[in-house]
């Protein structure tokens, strides 16, 4: 799945931080572009580990799986 990133470069620090539009939880920082992108992939990683772990919580009683979907906008 492809998610995007909104980039910012901090003027003092300047180091690169980035937020998933699609998972605003997801934040990260890197003092290159590649260290960045790294750390967002497992930024959502662990958002997305999250958010299963929530549904099972919540599901508890009932089989849930998960599928994935490709839309094009």
């Amino acid at each position: 799945m492809e998610y995007t990133i909104i980039i910012q470069k901090e003027p003092e620090s300047r180091w690169y931080v980035g937020q998933c539009a699609e998972l605003p939880e997801a934040i990260s920082q890197g003092e290159t572009l590649e260290e960045l992108m790294d750390n967002m992939k497992e930024a959502i990683e662990l958002v997305l580990e999250c958010h299963k772990e929530e549904m099972r919580k919540q599901y508890k009683n009932e089989k849930v799986f998960y599928r994935k979907i490709t839309v094009n906008v």
